[in-house]
């Protein structure tokens, strides 16, 4: 069973950085894909970035490439999600989930969710 956590979340000056962290407190059976989604107010969760498990394979939406980068630790069961050059439009609550395919951007194909951790731009 899969568990997730999300941390690390806060309130940020625009331009400045923050590093997300993700655990996985179950017991793990299998490999798996991990990814981060958002959810700003008034929109719909979307795809931020994924790694699959082995850490060889990352994959970025086109509004954080660049400036966000995913990586996992396996003895730590933790997948990271480094933020910098953060602005106002990053400003979402951050969701990890966990999914059996690889190489997929689609939110329905993410079995388990955290709970979420707010990141707060401030102008």
């Amino acid at each position: 069973q899969v568990r997730l956590a999300e941390s690390g979340g806060g309130l940020v000056q625009a331009g400045g950085s923050l590093r997300l962290s993700c655990v996985d407190s179950g017991r793990v059976v299998r490999p798996y894909t991990t990814g981060w989604f958002r959810r700003a107010p008034g929109k719909e969760r979307e795809f931020v970035a994924a790694i699959n498990w082995s850490g060889t394979d990352t994959d970025y939406a086109n509004s954080v490439r660049g400036r966000f980068t995913i990586s996992r630790d396996t003895a730590k069961n933790t997948v990271y999600l480094q933020m910098a050059s953060l602005e106002p439009e990053d400003t979402a609550v951050y969701y990890c989930g966990a999914t059996a395919m690889d190489g997929t951007r689609c939110r329905g194909d993410f079995g388990y969710w955290g709970q979420g951790t707010q990141v707060t731009v401030a102008t």
